[in-house]
């Protein structure tokens, strides 16, 4: 796929995710032209669904959900808390690539306390709208969503303490240039700390290409070593890839059967397929600058 047909599909696949949880109606499919969702399994569970999958559930507590509207609860098709991975600081600026329905930055909105600022940003109108509102249920005053593109970040140089995002960098058509602009954004000493889906090894293509419609709904998840050296080409230094839920043949078993493949399918599957904590941060002194004495 080129690169506008994938951001076409994660157009879609956010859109319809957006106005099924605002009732206005979606295919129950959030995946994309021809790209099928097994009900149990589907990568963006969300109302009846959420919590089913075992990507999507559990991913935040009850006391977290609790402070939020539910539309912010309902749209969150994450795979892991960045939230509480990225140990946030009164008075510090986040942002959030891909906030999409906004639970993300108004838990860093909480976290960081009137003096620090949270950013969403997402480039899907209907996630956006829908982040809006739910900023606007929650009351809260240091958060901004902007419209733009994770490859394209509308914020200046050196202007971000940390970037969070769920399970949205797989998706990306152009991940060094994503990483590019993640590092330009983010202060000296700044942190990277987001969920995502990796892969581990050889996989048969076919099972990748299937798998990775379940976990990521288009092909895109890296291996995590290519994540590593990918995150190190951008200038990243301390960088961490820690496993949080290794998906297993079980995992995956409706899914293959529903797209037509069977017991060998699966077989491959088992422990190559995981949502994964991803660390990293920017040199607080940067290449052929000298360190103060």
């Amino acid at each position: 796929m080129s690169e506008a047909d994938i951001r076409q599909v994660v157009k879609q696949k956010y859109g319809e995710a957006a106005r099924r949880v605002i009732g206005i109606g979606a295919p129950a499919s959030c995946c994309g032209a021809g790209v099928a969702a097994a009900p149990s399994t589907s990568c963006c569970s969300t109302g009846p669904l959420a919590g089913t999958d075992p990507i999507t559930r559990d991913l935040y507590d009850s006391v977290q959900t609790g402070q939020l509207p539910e539309a912010a609860v309902l749209a969150s098709l994450g795979c892991g808390n960045p939230t509480a991975l990225a140990e946030l600081k009164a008075g510090e600026v986040v942002l959030d690539l891909g906030s999409g329905g906004g639970i993300d930055v108004l838990l860093s909105a909480k976290r960081v306390g009137p003096a620090g600022k949270a950013y969403g940003l997402d480039m899907t109108d209907e996630m956006l709208a829908l982040a809006n509102e739910n900023k606007r249920k929650a009351g809260a005053t240091n958060v901004e969503f902007l419209k733009g593109e994770i490859e394209h970040i509308p914020l200046p140089d050196a202007s971000v303490d940390v970037i969070i995002s769920n399970c949205v960098i797989n998706l990306s058509a152009d991940k060094d240039q994503m990483l590019r602009e993640a590092f330009r954004v983010l202060r000296p000493g700044g942190r990277f700390a987001v969920s995502d889906v990796v892969t581990r090894g050889d996989i048969d293509p076919a099972i990748r290409r299937s798998v990775l419609a379940w976990v990521g709904c288009v092909a895109g998840a890296l291996d995590e070593r290519v994540y590593r050296d990918k995150l190190a080409a951008a200038g990243f230094e301390h960088i961490e890839v820690e496993p949080t839920r290794i998906y297993t043949a079980e995992d995956a078993a409706d899914f293959l059967a529903a797209n037509g493949l069977g017991v060998e399918a699966a077989a491959g599957v088992e422990g190559k397929f995981m949502s994964a904590f991803i660390r990293a941060s920017r040199p607080v002194v940067q290449a052929g600058e000298g360190r103060a004495p």
